[in-house]
């Protein structure tokens, strides 16, 4: 097979969903209004626990980390995806592809890291809340982040390096909305065998053990506020959690199929849908979940509103 020359000068031509979609236009204006949505409400949770004093907490501070994460991740994704779509170019760089599977890795795996803090959090909250200042305490909490930007950082350098080195055949159609693992290893003119098997360790050695975490904690927060004495407080801490494993079940449902099932599994069908929903659907659900069920958000943001948005002015 002739190997075309995959070198800083070369490109791919993405051939994702919307070129595959029976209704193209209608799913453009669903993601742009999804892509919308994403930056407007991650921005906006962004901007109140920055501003608002009273949600500098470990659990507010991790959430704004998340909708950093989300903020940046479907940034990475969607606008290249609707402006080939409406521009007709699909191609991308050899650079610009090796650059958004860093950029997407690095995001994708700080979330996968992030959650299982996140759940952390809760479990010191509701079943050891009188220990709670020490064991998320502002060194505590900075070291979880700095250890999933970190960890983050360093797999998705070690996995963009390894799979951009690899020879691609003359086809330079990449069946997938971006620059993923699984489409380009399948362009490969070298045996990806021992990769793929790494690739195959790696995604279940970065998201089973933090999946497991996650489930433990939410187990042992579910025995402990069953035996609450008060109603209002076994609501409270329901809501709480409910949120966050609805975010954790969007996340890790599609991250698992992709990164932990074996490649030859895989088709680009369902690895588009799949791609779409934890890139693009995901960051625009993640902050309504949060806010739209949680008090203290609605009240910082009316406060924030009040004050800097429609100061009150003093009257004549």
């Amino acid at each position: 097979m002739e190997v075309w020359n995959s070198t800083l000068g070369s490109s791919f031509i993405l051939v994702g969903i919307l070129n595959d979609s029976g209704f193209p236009e209608l799913l453009c204006a669903a993601m742009t209004i999804l892509y919308t949505l994403s930056l407007t409400s991650n921005g906006l949770l962004l901007l109140l626990i920055t501003m608002d004093s009273r949600l500098h907490v470990p659990m507010y501070l991790l959430l704004r980390q998340l909708s950093l994460i989300d903020l940046l991740l479907t940034s990475v994704i969607a606008p290249k995806a609707i402006m080939d779509f409406l521009c007709g170019d699909n191609s991308i760089s050899f650079a610009g592809c090796a650059l958004q599977m860093f950029l997407e890795l690095i995001l994708g795996a700080a979330e996968d890291l992030l959650l299982p803090f996140m759940a952390y959090d809760r479990y010191v909250a509701i079943c050891h809340p009188l220990n709670y200042t020490t064991f998320m305490s502002p060194r505590v909490l900075w070291f979880m982040v700095a250890t999933s930007w970190t960890l983050a950082s360093l797999s998705a350098l070690v996995y963009t390096s390894y799979t951009m080195h690899y020879p691609f055949c003359k086809s330079r159609m990449v069946k997938h909305l971006f620059c993923e693992i699984p489409p380009l290893l399948k362009l490969a003119c070298a045996d990806t065998s021992r990769y793929e098997l790494m690739f195959y360790v790696g995604g279940v050695m970065f998201l089973i053990p933090p999946l497991v975490a996650i489930l433990v904690s939410y187990t042992l927060i579910l025995f402990t506020v069953l035996r609450m004495p008060s109603k209002e407080g076994r609501k409270k801490a329901l809501v709480t959690c409910s949120s966050h494993l609805t975010v954790v079940g969007m996340y890790y449902g599609p991250a698992t199929f992709i990164y932990v099932l074996p490649i030859s599994f895989h088709s680009p069908k369902q690895d588009n849908i799949l791609s779409v929903f934890y890139t693009i659907v995901t960051p625009a659900l993640n902050p309504l979940i949060y806010s739209l069920r949680n008090k203290e958000v609605m009240r910082a943001l009316r406060r924030v509103f009040g004050k800097h948005i429609l100061p009150s002015h003093p009257r004549d």
